[in-house]
């Protein structure tokens, strides 16, 4: 398992749950990972060093989590090695690396998404955000960990962010705004067979009420109920395959995870942006409840034979995940600081914790990250799950820690809707 985060301590715990999985190593992994399996301290972005890794510990199969080692190649370098890996190639991984490139698939493959325009000058991102008006949309177009989003009414700010991209270097896509909730859907893939996964929501903005910057993710919630009958099939039939259709098309078949994010909008659905991997912290809600063993669905996607898997079991029950951050977040994040109560929190019933930012110092927990847990709690419905996610975070200590306290909330009281063409059964 190749990653530091808390998709990552989700994704081992589910493949240490799979009764044919024998060993699991992961690097760098964090505190929780190395509690859980052996943990290797390398540099997860150099496709050489991973491949040596691999060879060594003679992997059947590398799972690659965040999307930094996909940009990088390591997928490449694995296969030229003969190594099973779950995660695209880097040609293919242009899904997420690049929002400009996703665009141009998504028109080539008839996707349903919002009116774009790509900006590499202030003049241009003006001209472009003066046409489609406020809120204004302005999204860096590389990889910016989910963070390079800028959603406002306020013009001034939409141009600041597009110039301080500019500066950096990049370009923006400055979109329409897409009303209606939103939808986050993992589909895996082996080029060909696509086999989605349970639906999700998750939660970008920092404070309560959506709120202030956009972050990695506060939390996430599954199964969504308010969805409408047959979304995934939609999905699946209008989006998922259709890309992997034209990928492959491309020469560049995408094998891995594609995380499909949507708008249910007064106008039907939109899709809102592509990722390469699984999402943090969607993952987390997801898998927990997933029935199906992990390991055996990942070597399929890895060796093109998705279409012999069975299709996926999912538990009844309800998963809310709430992340815990570091102060400061997402700016200039506080890390170093103890963290307490994990044993305390884990003993809740129906809750699990999992490691994001997390370090071992002198063998005591501490933060290392902006985000640096998840609370998963489980329960027969969304109010449970939420009261079981919120005791267990209680009794977890973190000085100067933060946490939304209304994750899944709106949910949990049937206040989600969706209204226009979105709502009808596809």
């Amino acid at each position: 398992m190749l990653g530091p985060g808390g998709r990552e301590h989700a994704i081992v715990r589910a493949l240490l749950a799979d009764p044919f999985v024998g060993e699991v190593h992961a690097a760098p992994g964090n505190a929780g990972i190395a509690a859980d399996v052996p943990t290797h301290d390398i540099d997860a972005n150099d496709p050489a060093v991973v491949t040596d890794l691999a060879r060594r510990l003679g992997s059947d199969l590398v799972v690659i989590g965040p999307e930094a080692p996909l940009a990088a190649g390591v997928a490449d370098a694995l296969l030229d090695a003969g190594i099973p890996v779950f995660g695209p190639t880097k040609a293919a991984a242009q899904l997420e690396a690049s929002k400009a490139f996703a665009k141009q698939v998504m028109a080539s493959a008839g996707v349903p998404t919002a009116m774009a325009r790509v900006a590499a000058t202030d003049e241009e991102a003006n001209e472009a955000l003066c046409t489609f008006g406020a809120p204004y949309v302005v999204k860096d177009d590389g990889l910016a960990a989910g963070k390079g989003v800028v959603v406002t009414d306020d013009l001034d700010e939409a141009r600041a962010h597009a110039s301080a991209c500019f500066r950096a270097g990049g370009t923006v896509v400055v979109e329409e705004y897409l009303d209606g909730p939103e939808v986050s859907l993992f589909v895996l893939s082996d080029g060909r067979t696509v086999v989605p996964l349970a639906p999700a929501q998750d939660f970008k903005r920092i404070a309560d009420g959506d709120r202030g910057p956009n972050t990695g993710g506060m939390g996430a919630y599954s199964p969504l109920e308010w969805v409408p009958a047959g979304l995934v099939d939609e999905v699946v039939s209008r989006v998922a395959q259709p890309v992997i259709d034209e990928m492959a098309h491309r020469g560049t078949p995408f094998a891995g995870v594609l995380y499909v994010g949507l708008a249910l909008t007064s106008r039907g659905m939109r899709v809102i942006e592509f990722n390469a991997r699984f999402g943090d912290p969607e993952t987390q809600a997801v898998l927990a409840r997933l029935s199906t063993p992990l390991g055996g669905v990942l070597l399929a996607a890895a060796k093109g034979t998705l279409d012999q898997v069975d299709q996926l079991k999912w538990s009844p029950r309800t998963a809310v995940a709430v992340v815990l951050a570091s102060e400061n977040y997402p700016d200039a994040p506080a890390t170093g600081r103890r963290v307490r109560g994990l044993r305390k929190a884990a003993k809740v019933d129906g809750a699990h914790v999992l490691h994001a930012g997390t370090a071992l110092r002198d063998g005591k927990v501490v933060s290392a990250g902006g985000r640096v847990l998840a609370v998963v709690g489980l329960g027969d419905s969304l109010a449970d799950a939420r009261t079981t996610a919120y005791d267990s975070l209680s009794l977890i200590e973190l000085e100067g820690g933060q946490f939304r306290t209304d994750i899944a909330l709106r949910a949990s009281r049937s206040e989600v809707t969706v209204t226009g063409p979105a709502a009808a059964p596809a």
